[in-house]
């Protein structure tokens, strides 16, 4: 009966006006938010085509070859005390020499001289529950770039019509690494435990590395001739004022990969902080809505109040329906936002089909966290409103 009485003000085109705008800058909020999960780990994971804001730095060889390449410790130190960097790992090389063979249940179908490098643990962008060594142990996981298995596959093997290998099938052949160096060698068997985008180069466990150059080279300079530089802000301007002044070398698609993936997240950044601006939009809209009911209403709840109703009787009609109107526009907007994502990652899909799905969880959480936000300001300040009432 209350509710029957006291709706005959309600303005639908008020509440709709709430309701669609509501509906919108829900949707931004939580299709920002799942979006850039989806695309993060094109751009930003492990072995994203992106990688996260990683430059490799090398000096520059002179014209004859004759200046040191190597990093000295005052350099590094130079280097991480610089105000974009957040930390600095260094290339180990083998200093010994390194042949492989690959083929199938033990016969050796090719062969080549190769070379190893390691970089700390923390900078290997592939799974490392398979990437560690110890001493003693015959096998050796690897990492390859998944450039050479591209220069392979539509280069040597095309232009010889020889079949061409896919990851998971290079990974079950076998490998047999010799190390010559120092008087001794070793066969080792080999595992490619993964493939890199980050680093061209052919990886090998750090503590490997440090075992095989002790073993196979202990006297030989192990100075690091190449850096991986994590770093805040890829934009930076003084990176490239840095590189120039001290002579180094820095591979521009990685340092264009940065800017992309740090372009990705401010511009994800900027659409969420506007679907919260039009959230906080559509919230004063439905307050003044409100408002205006109420005011219109004054007369009827001052006689509701008067004859014994408590103000939160009299105020509940006006939250249920808010709270309502907020459920449902959470609901359509989960609804909207499942319809969006499924179109567009197919078209993700067919451009990477090894990308893994995200989680729509987190975009759930988000959407529950500002329904629960928003429904108990609105009754709050529902209760307040008709608490004046009463007192006045």
């Amino acid at each position: 009966m209350i509710w029957k009485l006291l709706r005959q003000h309600i303005s639908a085109l008020q509440l709709l006006g709430f309701f669609v705008a509501n509906l919108f800058g829900m949707l931004i909020v939580l299709l920002a938010l799942q979006f850039y999960r989806d695309v993060k780990p094109i751009f930003s994971q492990d072995d994203g085509i992106i990688n996260n804001d990683y430059l490799i730095l090398s000096k520059r060889i002179s014209t004859m070859g004759l200046t040191s390449s190597s990093f000295s410790q005052r350099e590094l130190d130079d280097l991480r005390e610089q105000p974009f960097t957040k930390s600095i790992g260094t290339f180990t090389a083998s200093q010994y020499k390194v042949a492989c063979s690959m083929g199938i249940e033990g016969v050796a179908n090719f062969g080549t001289q190769m070379y190893f490098e390691s970089v700390p643990d923390r900078y290997v962008d592939t799974d490392r529950s398979q990437w560690h060594y110890e001493e003693g142990s015959d096998l050796v996981p690897i990492i390859l770039p998944r450039s050479y298995l591209a220069i392979y596959n539509f280069g040597f093997a095309q232009s010889r019509s020889l079949p061409k290998i896919s990851e998971s099938v290079i990974s079950m052949l076998d490998m047999v690494v010799v190390l010559r160096g120092n008087g001794n060698e070793r066969r080792m068997r080999g595992k490619i435990v993964g493939f890199t985008n980050r680093l061209q180069t052919i990886l090998v466990p750090e503590s490997f590395m440090t075992w095989s150059n002790r073993e196979f080279a202990p006297d030989s300079d192990t100075s690091p001739t190449r850096l991986i530089c994590e770093v805040g802000n890829p934009t930076d301007d003084r990176i490239t004022k840095y590189v120039n002044e001290h002579g180094l070398e820095i591979d521009e698609d990685k340092l264009k990969a940065g800017k992309t993936t740090y372009f990705l997240k401010v511009m994800s950044g900027i659409v969420m902080a506007i679907g919260l601006l039009i959230s906080v939009l559509s919230f004063f809209i439905l307050m003044l809505s409100i408002y205006l009911l109420v005011q219109k209403n004054t007369q009827k709840l001052q006689n509701l109040l008067l004859i014994g109703y408590s103000p939160r009787r009299v105020s509940l009609p006006y939250q249920l329906l808010t709270i309502g109107m907020n459920l449902v526009v959470l609901l359509l907007a989960i609804v909207l936002l499942w319809w969006v994502r499924s179109y567009y990652m197919e078209l993700l899909w067919a451009m990477f089909p090894s990308m893994q799905e995200s989680s729509m969880i987190p975009a759930y959480i988000l959407g529950g966290v500002l329904f629960l936000a928003v429904s108990i300001l609105n009754a709050i300040a529902i209760r307040r409103k008709v608490m004046t009432i009463w007192r006045g």
